[in-house]
């Protein structure tokens, strides 16, 4: 299981943006079935990772926000490695996986001392190569606590053992700071670098909650003030290179590998990521941009090489579904949707949504076709996608839409956990 931080769907099998160079991770799509209507169950690292790995959605656990200390809403013993490790894997973690590279202990085998490591490289800041121009020291490879999570990996994989693993590889670029080797720039020369598609009155019909998630006001207005929005960007391709020839060494370890024919592989990130459309930056927003991921699977004997399924799903599926193909036990608790029988067939008949949700009372419903907002306050976004792919034109308040919008209403949840404490800034 390979999971990336921060990455949104800026993949080359995605084709969401040309300039992006990630020939590794389209390398494991070809293999296998990749999702190209994916999504996270929450645009915040913390809420995404323990709704993923625990199983329970926000609404149940009361977990919303970065910061709400995921160990209070998931007990030792529920998470998605601890039903391999009762069923006689030898389960290993690297890197992030959950929150902050917690875990609890109980639940593995073995996971990665990571004392002595960095995550960005010495000398690097927070906003280096986002909302300031420092100079990017020389960092190599092996500076970044991502190799050193993937030697480990890779370690463990070429292991000639009788009994079954689990490895799940957390790597944690292209998260904040945004910077590299300097070597991962070259494919992106600053003068090339183009903006996402935009509109300057894209917030214009978009109501005051969404507004207010979009804080064109702060980080948005700090890279037009700085001419930093490509600066920005830029370095955000470059550590998404970065990440993907980590992704390109695990392959390659694992084509070599005894395990090779018998080794379920998935990739997904825990959400998207934000670059100035809708005058929003980062996650923590109910869009397309902070809420789409990438999400592939490669299962011997069930996926067929170089398939796509345009299906909505979220994120909630990982740990049902690779119960499922493992033939292990599914705990009574799972709130997500199996979805082998989209491995086996892409074109199946699929009629779950996508959730997602970013505190309480504010969530989004992805279909086939359109994206549904919902906002604690009442406020309503609704779009199109089938031809407003970018959102530009909220469709909420026409009269035409008034069933389709009660459709979506019957599919969020009645009742909802409180939250815990005030959303972090």
């Amino acid at each position: 299981m390979i999971a990336v931080d921060d990455l949104n769907h800026w993949v080359g099998h995605l084709e969401r943006n040309p300039q992006t160079r990630t020939p590794n991770i389209d390398r494991l799509a070809a293999m296998g079935t990749t999702f190209t209507s994916a999504y996270c169950a929450v645009p915040a690292c913390e809420p995404s990772r323990v709704a993923l790995m625990g199983g329970r959605r926000p609404w149940t656990t009361g977990c919303y926000y970065n910061g709400d200390s995921w160990k209070r809403f998931q007990k030792p013993g529920e998470g998605l490695s601890a039903q391999f490790l009762k069923a006689g894997y030898r389960v290993a973690g690297a890197g992030k996986i959950y929150h902050s590279m917690g875990y609890h202990p109980e639940e593995w085998t073995e996971y990665i001392d990571a004392s002595g490591m960095t995550l960005n490289g010495k000398g690097v800041s927070k906003y280096d190569g986002y909302l300031n121009r420092k100079t990017f020291p020389d960092l190599k490879d092996d500076d970044l606590l991502d190799w050193h999570a993937v030697d480990y990996c890779i370690e463990r994989m070429m292991k000639e053992d009788e009994q079954p693993f689990f490895l799940a590889c957390g790597l944690y670029k292209p998260h904040l700071p945004f910077v590299a080797p300097r070597k991962y720039y070259d494919d992106f020369p600053l003068k090339k670098v183009k903006l996402p598609p935009h509109r300057d009155d894209d917030l214009d019909d978009v109501p005051p909650a969404g507004v207010k998630m979009a804080k064109p006001q702060a980080d948005h207005a700090k890279m037009v003030k700085n001419n930093q929005w490509k600066v920005a960007i830029q370095s955000y391709l470059a550590t998404i290179s970065y990440t993907d020839m980590n992704v390109g060494r695990l392959l390659d370890a694992l084509e070599k590998s005894p395990h090779r024919d018998n080794t379920i592989v998935v990739l997904w990130s825990d959400h998207g990521w934000s670059l100035g459309e809708k005058k929003h930056w980062r996650k923590f927003a109910l869009w397309e941009e902070p809420t789409r991921t990438v999400f592939i699977w490669s299962a011997p004997g069930v996926t067929k090489a170089g398939t796509k399924c345009d299906r909505p799903v979220d994120l909630m599926s990982v740990y049902p579904t690779l119960c499922s193909l493992a033939s292990i036990e599914k705990p009574s608790h799972l709130e997500g949707q199996d979805i082998t029988p989209l491995l086996r067939d892409p074109g199946a008949t699929w009629e779950h949504p996508a959730i997602t949700t970013h505190g309480r009372g504010n969530h989004a419903v992805r279909s086939g076709s359109h994206r549904y907002i919902r906002y604690a306050n009442g406020d309503r976004e609704l779009y199109d996608h089938r031809d407003d792919p970018y959102e530009w034109t909220n469709l909420a308040k026409n009269k035409e839409s008034a069933k389709l919008i009660k459709e979506f209403d019957a599919l969020l949840p009645e009742k909802e956990a409180s939250e815990s404490r005030k959303k972090s800034k």
